[in-house]
């Protein structure tokens, strides 16, 4: 009897130990096998959240098929108490192992929100995008000109998450007045700025900030960029341009910005500028003009007028010889290339050509006749509206 007891008692012990490494198995391979989602979605891990509290909403977002074999799989890897805050992208059919590796290594979020601050010539905004998880692009969700409206409600809630990323654009062509004065509207950013930096100082490019930073030391990184920038530029440049310094190099790259918004172009643009100095001609060339008469800050609005164009300043390259005395912007890296790596070409003179670029001549009569077709197009401009 005691036998048969023993049998059985083994018997049970024996199927209930098979049954146990199947479940073993079973919950393993839910754990390290394709997860269930179709498709990407964004999983935010709140502060401060519980390692059950996120599988539960793991499992409501259909990112796991099981909450309790993701806590499982969690304590057992030690990851159990390593979530960290944020928002992550969780790919399609991704494992729970990987949506516990994704929501445990830390770093910058991957999906949610951001900010950019874009400042421009003619404004400056900001965006606030949301990243679609299905198809990883962001899409914007605001834009307002903060100097001149009211942030919108969506903007105030974003700005209290945590994990939001910022960021601050700088146009190509901006002023230095303009970048300090919409900084100081840029409400996540703090601290006075005591001086206008140089013209011609800042780099325009993108630069990612942290919420509270002070805006004096990311106009220093602006500058530091702009002069490395031109370091490094000025270390390789061309033979026989006819300046000798590379402050002289970014007076002229920012002329060629403000004269040309077409990148191709720049080099061409270069060309006619670095043709005429080495001709002893003057630039003649309104930006300039502008400049003197606004001296960055802010936009003309209107055309120049022929008592403009006479009247002598520093900057009024149809009245001076040479290059003006500082930049008339900030140029970026292209514009500063383009001067340093110019086309070699026999340009004097170039004219708007109607397609938002401009028509190169080497000759006063060819020249002549690219403004005859340039004024007929602007007379048919009325017509066309």
């Amino acid at each position: 009897m005691w036998r048969s007891v023993a049998s059985n008692a083994l018997t049970l012990f024996i199927v209930v130990l098979i049954g146990f490494a199947g479940l073993l198995a079973w919950g393993r391979q839910e754990f390290s096998g394709p997860g269930p989602l179709a498709q990407a979605v964004c999983v935010r891990v709140e502060r401060g959240a519980s390692l059950g509290e996120v599988s539960r909403q793991l499992e409501a977002q259909g990112a796991i098929s099981d909450a309790r074999i993701f806590r499982i799989g969690a304590n057992y890897t030690g990851k159990g108490q390593g979530l960290r805050f944020g928002s992550y992208l969780v790919p399609g059919q991704a494992s729970m192992a990987h949506v516990l590796e994704l929501l445990t290594a830390g770093g910058a979020s991957t999906c949610g929100r951001d900010v950019n601050f874009r400042i421009g010539v003619a404004r400056a905004e900001i965006v606030l995008r949301e990243l679609d998880p299905v198809s990883n692009r962001f899409v914007e969700v605001a834009r307002f000109d903060p100097g001149a409206e009211a942030p919108p409600q969506i903007y105030v809630d974003a700005a209290l998450e945590g994990d939001l990323r910022w960021q601050v654009t700088l146009a190509e062509g901006v002023t230095s007045w303009q970048v300090v004065e919409s900084l100081k509207r840029a409400d996540f950013l703090e601290g006075a700025i005591e001086d206008v930096p140089p013209e011609g100082s800042l780099a325009p490019e993108a630069y990612d900030v942290e919420k509270g930073s002070a805006r004096s030391d990311l106009l220093v990184r602006m500058r530091d960029r702009q002069a490395q920038t031109l370091a490094d530029l000025w270390a390789s440049r061309a033979g026989g341009l006819p300046f000798d310094t590379p402050e002289e190099a970014l007076v002229l790259a920012s002329i060629v910005e403000k004269e040309t918004g077409v990148a191709l172009e720049r080099p061409l643009v270069a060309s006619v500028f670095l043709n005429r100095l080495t001709r002893g001609m003057r630039l003649q060339t309104d930006p300039t003009v502008i400049y003197g008469i606004t001296k960055g800050e802010g936009v003309l609005g209107r055309g120049l007028r022929a008592s403009e164009l006479r009247k002598a300043t520093p900057w009024n390259t149809y009245v001076i010889d040479g290059l003006p005395p500082t930049p008339i912007a900030n140029p970026g890296r292209l514009s500063i290339e383009a001067v340093l790596h110019p086309e070699a070409t026999d340009y004097l003179y170039f004219v708007a050509d109607g397609t938002g670029g401009h028509a190169f001549a080497a000759t006063i009569d060819e020249h002549n006749a690219n403004v005859a077709r340039w004024r007929e197009i602007e007379a048919q401009q009325p017509e066309a509206e």
